[in-house]
């Protein structure tokens, strides 16, 4: 939300930004402020229907006002915070998840001049991002229970999941533009790897692989060609040409001293990097 806030800031032009999720019962709670001059806005419950937020979440859509107190087209119940805080013209947009409303993001003025589509648009544009992450959040920890709860823990066939899991995990990750999100699941992907397979581990004695640093696009590409995608699926998949993905595999086969794809594979689960 913060961040998102800050983008809305730096898209439209607007100085002030507010907002906040859906907490309880179709109420939105203000928790993060940006460029405010009071803390009068934090911790503002928001009910649907009430004010212009309240407006935006009950009919799910983007609302503005050009003089907020003044305006006849909204209640008036947070009349008091937005006069502390000196705002006129507002704008509400609200984050849609799935067609419910998860929350909302506001843009204002302390002069009454109206907002004009530009502005709207991205204002619209930096709430598809907290959509987007919203998605991304709800995706990975559905992955992640599924990853902790296996139909048969220990089988071949519950690591086999677990490694489709890890897959499934690296390739949403790599669609997220939010670098702390991304970075999140990643980590979560390090964790699943790690957790290994028995029968991947090297037998006691055995002389340890030499180590190896490969990028994140390495390893996705050993994620897709360890599920026995070919070349031109893992260029697919990833959103590159075919020759990118041979090149990441060039590279990953030399760090990891392997000849073949699939001692390139066995390689990387020895070190922790596939489950």
């Amino acid at each position: 939300m913060r961040e998102a806030l800050l983008r809305l800031r730096r898209a439209t032009g607007l100085p002030i930004a507010f907002g906040g999720l859906i907490e309880g019962r179709h109420q939105v709670r203000i928790a993060e402020l940006s460029g405010t001059g009071t803390t009068a806005l934090r911790g503002l419950n928001v009910s649907s229907g009430n004010g212009l937020g309240g407006k935006a979440v009950a009919l799910t859509r983007p609302c503005a006002v050009t003089d907020y107190r003044a305006s006849r087209r909204i209640s008036h119940e947070y009349d008091a915070a937005v006069a502390a805080e000196g705002l006129r013209s507002v704008l509400a947009v609200p984050v849609v998840v799935h067609r419910h409303v998860r929350g909302v993001l506001y843009g204002a003025l302390r002069a009454p001049t109206p907002v004009g589509d530009r502005t709207l648009s991205a204002a619209v544009a930096a709430a598809r991002d907290i959509e987007q992450a919203l998605v991304a959040r709800e995706e990975a920890a559905h992955l992640l229970s599924r990853a902790g709860e296996p139909s048969h823990p220990g089988s071949p066939a519950a690591w086999e999941e677990v490694r489709e899991i890890h897959g499934e995990l690296r390739t949403l990750a790599a669609r997220l533009g939010d670098p702390a999100l991304r970075a999140e699941l990643l980590a979560a992907c390090t964790r699943l790897a790690r957790a290994g397979q028995p029968g991947a581990v090297a037998p006691p004695g055995a002389p340890k692989p030499p180590p190896a640093v490969l990028t994140p696009r390495e390893v996705d590409v050993l994620v897709c060609v360890a599920g026995g995608a070919t070349n031109a699926a893992v260029a697919a998949r990833l959103g590159v040409r075919p020759e990118t993905v041979k090149g990441y595999l060039r590279s990953a086969m030399r760090k990891l001293g392997a000849h073949t794809r699939l001692e390139a594979v066995v390689a990387a689960r020895r070190l922790g990097m596939l489950p």
